[in-house]
């Protein structure tokens, strides 16, 4: 029995030798796990905390004393496994365009990254890991029909109704004997005397009148026929003072009288405002003579420059709302009565004519104006997309298609006139797609969007400038 005493000993001791073995494998573990993040998370560099454009190959301090933010490879797995396989090319580690076959490093002293065989994208896409993407703020829109209200603006001024402007030319020779209204902008009504006018024209009228109504009386018991024809005579000559834009009232007035009126008052013709007045007190005018140019404003024209990839929408009748200038809290609806044929080639506009009612006289020729037109009978139901999401070269529209998580693909589309706040899409696009609407540029910026357009151009178009970085903003 001696031989076994000391057995339970050797047990324990064999125990507490294989767990002191597997706790130093384990503490060994640990310390090659952490070495291995530590080595694999050095950081690219390092971005100033407020502003991501400005950044640095060492640890800084910003001018408010915050640490400059380390910025890590994200394209490598802390805990993967070294990448394998061929290397195609080695790429820029601040995400620039440049690229370089063999091993190198930027201007900031930082390796290139290699890209291995089956990493590369599918031709003419872009991939941004997803916590860049996330950085970025890129936001998307599925692509979907909408009803577009187009509105074109445009600006005009108030100007006189020609069909609505009154001439005052006496058909006779005479004198200005006085000026009843002499100054212009003067509100006048119809009948009212605009001055009292001699003249020997009107004076041998009258008397003809007079002559001629004295014979009907004395042939009132004479013959029929010589009673028709004085009938006859007094009947031309009141018709000659008719024919001469004697008032009916005036005329009803010499029928009482027995001598002829040395001066008569000629009356305006409308009710209106003198908007031109060559007649002075005391001149001789001619026949046909010009006198008094009187305006009725009661309806006024808004003559607005529209501008002609407009001009296609505008259509006669069609409302429009207008604001003045002078009166910002006040709107006045009119609508298009004319659409002039011709387009001024210095501001590539055509003229459009608005009809509004100015019964309280507000609308006064000369104020400045602004048309508001909607229409939306050329977009209704059409596939539209945010005009947030559409880069314009000058050449041509592109937009940014999401694919899937982290990968785009640039698209060339073609787009109507924007409506809204939203382009009609005409090619390139169909409904249910995904477009980006934030960040364009900086996905351009980050992932070398310029690169991936020129594998798309085709032989035909690699003349043509394939930059759309020029003209973009971030929308």
């Amino acid at each position: 029995m001696s031989k076994f005493k000391w057995l339970p000993l050797l047990v324990i001791l064999m125990l507490g030798l294989g767990l002191g073995f597997w706790i130093g494998r384990h503490q060994d573990l640990l310390v090659s796990t952490e070495d291995t993040i530590s080595t694999e998370r050095k950081p690219l560099y390092y971005r100033h905390p407020m502003n991501p454009q400005v950044t640095s190959p060492t640890p800084s301090k910003d001018e408010m004393g915050m640490d400059y933010v380390a910025v890590y490879d994200e394209s490598s797995t802390t805990l993967s496994a070294p990448k394998t396989g061929k290397i195609l090319y080695y790429r820029h580690p601040m995400g620039a365009a440049d690229t370089s076959l063999v091993p190198k490093k930027d201007e900031m002293g930082m390796d290139y990254l290699p890209v291995y065989e089956g990493e590369q994208n599918p031709p003419g896409q872009i991939q941004i890991s997803p916590e860049k993407v996330q950085k970025l703020g890129v936001r998307t829109v599925k692509v979907s029909h909408r009803n577009l209200n187009r509105t074109i603006r445009a600006l005009g001024s108030i100007q006189v109704d020609e069909s609505r402007v009154h001439t005052v030319a006496p058909k006779f020779e005479g004198w200005i004997q006085r000026l009843h209204v002499n100054t212009l902008g003067q509100a006048v009504k119809v009948g009212q005397p605009l001055f009292d006018v001699y003249s020997p024209d009107l004076l041998t009228a009258q008397q003809e009148y007079l002559i001629a109504r004295e014979g009907v009386q004395a042939l009132k018991k004479g013959s029929a026929q010589a009673l028709h024809t004085a009938e006859q005579l007094a009947a031309n000559a009141l018709q000659q003072l008719h024919y001469w834009d004697i008032a009916p009232a005036q005329l009803k007035h010499l029928e009482t009288l027995q001598n002829p009126m040395d001066t008569l008052p000629f009356l305006s013709p409308v009710n209106g405002v003198v908007v031109d007045k060559p007649a002075q007190e005391g001149i001789r005018f001619m026949p046909g003579e010009l006198l008094f140019r009187i305006a009725d404003l009661s309806k006024v024209w808004l003559l607005a420059d529209v501008f002609e990839l407009d001009v296609a929408d505008v259509q006669l009748g069609q409302s429009v709302q207008v604001r003045i200038n002078a009166y910002p809290e006040r709107q006045f609806t009119g609508k298009v009565s004319f659409i002039y044929p011709t387009l001024s080639t210095e501001t590539r506009t055509v003229k459009v004519r608005v009809e509004l009612f100015n019964q309280e006289g507000l609308l006064k020729p000369g104020l400045y104006g602004n048309l508001t037109l909607v229409t939306t009978a050329a977009a209704m139901n059409h596939l539209a997309v945010p005009d947030s999401a559409v880069i314009d070269s000058g050449t041509r529209q592109v937009v940014l298609l999401r694919k899937d998580e982290g990968r785009f693909e640039p698209r060339v589309v073609k787009v109507g006139l924007l409506s809204d706040g939203y382009y009609p899409v005409q090619e390139g696009l169909t409904d249910g797609d995904e477009v980006v609407t934030h960040a364009n540029f900086l996905i351009d910026a980050e992932s070398n969007l310029k690169s991936a357009l020129e594998g798309m151009t085709d032989a035909s178009q690699e003349n043509e400038p394939t930059s759309i970085d020029e003209s973009h903003g971030d929308h």
